[in-house]
């Protein structure tokens, strides 16, 4: 092993044994006191719990983190670290507006899974009784692509690697005049303009094998758009984000008060760019502005806040009810969270399961983009929920493991919060800014690349 790794590794350790102590620590300073026979819990200032956080922030790169735990139906504890613009000094809250990234599936699979429980179609339909065109994988020509396999990623559409999917367009907001249609026709069936024989799978039949493919949740948007008879940002807007009152959500940036938007920044070899600036890495691709608009936004372009975000995923946690309001039923929701079958990555439909430690298992998604990193999970033996948003993202700024620790890390710290916070005790606060983070934190240069 590496002696980066090692550092990393030992440093880590190091701040989860100290979340150890720490933790039934401030569990034992909250002070009890007694008026008329009643128990009054009063935090103590979260002050270690605090330098954890920022201690995580600054290794993965993180320029601010808007984050909340859920348990039952209610959020218990929300809290905002750092500047959301860097420039301008803003500082974050729970109401700051940051691009999801693929917990954008969760959603989408959701809005698919509506018209199910209307009885429109059934999951293991073939897509093509649907679809304006015939889709196959041309290398199993005579293998239906259902609903199911699209939703859990076993449709043998494999993982994208071509940059002109990504960065096809930033002309604007969708929706745009050549998606879905004609651009998903010429995407993925042989001889179209933008065919690359690389987007289906040589090896694995359809249904045989995980891949996890963005191009998937493109088509699940179209079906949704085909079986409701809506456009698909319509649709979302009336069925979801109407009902779960998320006011601050939309596909749409220009809709949303750009000063409460999150500006991205990667950090690599050292130093934070904005994506604009990352030309050294995206070359003719590099977006031309400081905000992610993809052509992809049904796979990964939603802008919300951790706020707004918590409705929908307390409707997930609560059988599917938010408040009065029912966007699923009981059943749909427990499917949807089942690992499906053949699914070597832990996928349900739309939904994932994710090992964070050896003995925490939950459901929900993760979000990844250049400047973006994003997590949406609900752990159903506690029925405890944890959000965060950031925007800065580990996994390309150099560090060993693609920061696959630092983000186990961080959900762990966040997961591990609520045993300090007790059943009976709400601690909400949506601002923070320490200049600790700033200033007095030394950390050595091989975890800032």
């Amino acid at each position: 092993m590496k002696k980066t790794h090692i550092k990393i590794i030992a440093l880590l350790s190091i701040i989860s044994f100290f979340g150890g102590i720490l933790t039934p620590l401030q569990a034992a300073m909250l002070q009890k006191t007694q008026t008329n026979m009643q128990i009054i819990f009063q935090p103590t200032p979260d002050v270690a719990f605090d330098q954890k956080i920022f201690v995580l922030m600054r290794i993965a790169g993180f320029k601010s983190l808007s984050t909340c735990i859920i348990k039952n139906d209610t959020i218990i504890w929300s809290k905002g670290y750092g500047y959301y613009d860097v420039s301008e000094k803003k500082q974050t809250t729970i109401d700051t507006i940051y691009v999801l990234a693929s917990i954008t599936k969760t959603i989408v699979g959701t809005a698919l899974m509506q018209l199910y429980e209307q009885g429109l179609f059934d999951l293991d339909d073939d897509v093509n009784e649907f679809l304006p065109f015939e889709l196959r994988n041309p290398n199993f020509p005579d293998d239906p692509i259902t609903i199911r396999m699209l939703l859990s990623h076993t449709s043998s559409l494999n993982t994208n690697t071509q940059m002109q999917y990504y960065w096809f367009n930033f002309s604007g907001d969708p929706p745009f005049d050549f998606f879905p249609e004609p651009y998903l026709q010429e995407f993925l069936l042989p001889g179209g303009r933008y065919y690359d024989p690389s987007v289906w799978s040589t090896i694995y039949r359809p249904g045989e094998r995980a891949m996890y493919a963005n191009v998937g949740f493109d088509l699940i948007s179209y079906l949704v758009e085909i079986v409701s008879g809506q456009p698909f940002l319509q649709y979302c807007d009336a069925h979801i984000f109407t009902p779960l009152d998320m006011k601050n959500t939309s596909f749409n940036l220009s809709v949303l008060d750009i000063e409460q938007v999150a500006i991205p920044y990667q950090r690599f070899a050292g130093r934070y760019y904005m994506i604009n600036e990352l030309g050294f890495i995206f070359g003719d691709y590099t977006p031309p502005e400081h905000y992610w608009r993809g052509r992809f936004y049904p796979a990964g372009g939603l802008y919300s806040t951790v706020s707004d975000l918590s409705h929908f995923l307390i409707a997930h946690m609560n059988e599917g009810v938010y408040q009065d309001t029912q966007i699923l039923e009981k059943e749909t929701v427990e499917l949807m969270h089942e690992i499906q079958p053949g699914n070597n990555l832990g996928y349900g439909l739309a939904w994932m399961q994710t090992t964070i430690s050896p003995r925490l298992t939950a459901s929900g998604h993760a979000g990844d983009l250049y400047g973006v990193d994003t997590w949406m999970l609900y752990e159903p033996v506690n029925d405890l929920g944890v959000i965060y948003l950031s925007n800065g993202n580990p996994s390309y700024g150099l560090l060993p493991l693609r920061g696959l620790l630092i983000w186990r890390s961080l959900l762990s710290v966040l997961f591990r919060k609520e045993i300090t916070l007790g059943e009976r005790m709400q601690y909400m606060s949506t601002v923070t800014l320490n200049p600790f983070f700033y200033r007095s934190l030394t950390v050595p240069d091989y975890m800032l690349r």
